[in-house]
């Protein structure tokens, strides 16, 4: 693939802008897993109710993440993220001067996934200008905005230091108007837009294909959101480092991660997103079992660094395969699988947090991500014999429009 041949294929200022909404949005999501060794310590929260309150953002933006996916549908994706930054903008003073207590930190978790729902259409945005052959790299690019979470651990816990928590949300006001003028600026709504009726959109909830999908994302995404929030919490309270430090760690992992998405759409567009998730399956089953164990912070560190590493190129062929099954409603189905696999997310943080209110340690947590792992490469295994041939090769590429004509036709794809 070169570099030039994919920049002349679709519009990269639009790309560009999509990165950056999607970017500082999920920095804002992320902000109380950031801060919460600060806010657990300032009301004296116990390791159950941490876990929720990490999960509480995670649970909001993903049932948020279809509304806006069909909204934007209707009203365009440019226009629905416009609205979208301007909500976060009013929730983000709210945090700033009215949070003071454990319910009202909730609450702002609600708030805060307002941001996490910018994903099916930052990534619908970004990608609807480029051809088949190019998604995988075009929505790992917009997708490599999960990278936000490295602004929210890296600069968070210093800021919270220095300023108090609540100062942060205050602080994150300037990437969030700086990501609305340029997307206000250099974005343009790609022409793959397709005017449909609700019922034509909703269709979509009840195609089997997308909940596989939806299933194998609760691994890649839900595996990293969850995880991402919870380790400056694993961090800080397994191996009794300071918060910033606790950040730090944070920040190396999720590096990884974040470019591994790019990677993974790549690799995707060269060998497959079926091959690829076959061997991220593997590499995640086994790293997850190694961090039951609770080793030493630095090969804690390295095997969560490969962990990651796993989490991002999955997230990258998941969102190879979601353009190439759902053409046309890409924005929809795009919304309603991250919704579901960012739904995933909330069962890890809160699972750590039971385990280690009962057990003493974080070993459970681990063990019950394995479990779930399992679970969503048999799928995959299964529903891969009825896609190779219909929308797929053999490997997980595309198909051309006359190949995929019998699926199209199909009783149940009455969304095309």
């Amino acid at each position: 693939m070169k570099i030039r041949e994919f920049l002349k294929a679709g519009h990269s200022p639009t790309l560009f802008s999509s990165f950056l909404y999607f970017d500082f949005c999920f920095a804002i999501w992320v902000l109380n897993g950031a801060m919460a060794p600060y806010i657990s310590e300032q009301f004296g929260l116990s390791p159950s109710q941490k876990g929720w309150m990490i999960s509480v953002p995670i649970i909001s933006g993903a049932l948020l993440r279809f509304p806006l996916g069909v909204l934007s549908q209707y009203i365009g994706r440019k226009s629905a993220a416009m609205v979208e930054m301007g909500m976060i903008t009013v929730a983000l003073f709210y945090g700033w001067f009215f949070v003071n207590s454990y319910s009202e930190v909730l609450f702002m978790g609600v708030l805060l996934g307002i941001a996490g729902a910018s994903f099916g259409v930052a990534l619908s945005l970004g990608s609807g200008w480029y051809p088949a052959e190019y998604k995988g790299l075009a929505m790992g690019i917009a997708g490599a905005g999960n990278s936000g979470t490295i602004l929210a651990t890296l600069f968070g816990p210093p800021l919270a230091q220095s300023f108090g928590w609540k100062a942060v949300y205050g602080f994150s006001l300037i990437p969030m108007v700086l990501a609305m003028v340029i997307l206000l600026i250099f974005a343009k709504e790609p022409p793959d837009r397709e005017q449909k009726k609700l019922k034509d959109y909703l269709k979509v909830l009840v195609e089997k294909d997308s909940w596989i999908l939806n299933m194998v994302y609760v691994v890649t995404f839900g595996g990293f959101i969850g995880l991402a929030n919870f380790m400056p919490t694993f961090f800080h309270d397994q191996f009794a480092i300071t918060k910033i430090k606790a950040g730090q760690f944070t920040t190396l992992v999720v590096i990884m991660g974040s470019v591994a998405r790019v990677v993974g759409g790549v690799l995707s567009d060269l060998w497959g997103g079926i091959r690829v998730l076959k061997v991220i399956f593997l590499v995640l089953f086994i790293g997850v079992l190694l961090s039951s164990l609770l080793p030493s912070i630095y090969f804690a560190t390295a095997i969560l660094l490969l962990i990651f590493a796993a989490l991002g190129t999955g997230n990258g062929s998941v969102f190879q395969l979601v353009p190439l099954r759902f053409p046309t409603v890409t924005a929809v189905a795009s919304s309603m699988v991250g919704e579901i696999g960012a739904l995933g997310g909330a069962i890890i943080p809160n699972a750590m947090g039971i385990s280690k209110q009962l057990t003493g340690n974080f070993a459970f947590g681990f063990i019950t991500f394995a479990g779930v792992i399992v679970i969503a490469h048999f799928l995959l295994r299964k529903m891969e014999k009825e896609w190779v041939g219909e929308w797929i090769d053999s490997t997980g590429k595309f198909l051309s429009l006359q190949t995929v004509t019998r699926v199209q036709m199909a009783p149940a794809m009455e969304i095309y």
